[in-house]
């Protein structure tokens, strides 16, 4: 009779940890979810600021139309991707074109003097950085993810039907190299 309670209540104390370790990986794969829908959000509120930008700067700088183009069609496809993997990509671009497009700026005293190009950029930039910030905290929230599911006893919990989930990478060899300062 002994014999079969210790075994009943080691039963109930490896079914309480299976599924507290379960739960675990669950919370943090939510966890990555909420963190990607940060970033989507920040994502979105830059789609919505670049069509103004765009119009700001077209009307002082009508000639620069392959500038203002390539900003438009990278703004597309973030849009329209899909999955987390391409907006990544698409929004990696998108920044890229968006900093020609501040250079374009340069060239041209009158627009950077405009009040509304002013706002424009600096709310852009503010969100460049919140997006910045959302990614460092998606990518700390992968780590923990992807650990938790890794690690013993976790992946044998997790078996097959937790995946391993993908961070942001820096995508240019440009970002990785220190700015050289001449003066």
């Amino acid at each position: 009779m002994i014999v079969v309670i210790v075994i009943i209540a080691i039963v109930v104390v490896l079914a309480v940890w299976f599924v507290s370790i379960y739960n675990g990986i669950v919370r943090k794969d939510n966890r990555c979810d909420n963190a990607w829908q940060t970033i989507d959000a920040q994502l979105q509120r830059r789609n919505d600021l670049i069509p103004n930008l765009v119009e700001t700067v077209k009307g002082y700088a009508a000639h620069e139309s392959g500038t203002l183009s390539a900003v438009t069609q990278a703004r597309a496809a973030v849009m329209s991707a899909k999955t987390p993997e391409e907006k990544m990509a698409a929004s990696n671009v998108l920044s890229d074109t968006l900093k020609s497009l501040f250079a374009v700026s340069e060239a041209y005293p009158e627009l950077k003097a405009n009040a509304n190009f002013q706002q424009l950029q600096s709310e852009l930039s503010d969100t460049e950085n919140k997006i910045s910030y959302a990614r460092m905290s998606f990518n700390d929230c992968v780590l923990e993810y992807n650990n938790a599911i890794e690690t013993f006893p976790g992946n044998v919990v997790a078996g097959s039907k937790f995946k391993e989930r993908q961070g942001f990478e820096v995508q240019s060899e440009a970002a990785r190299q220190a700015p050289q300062v001449k003066f």
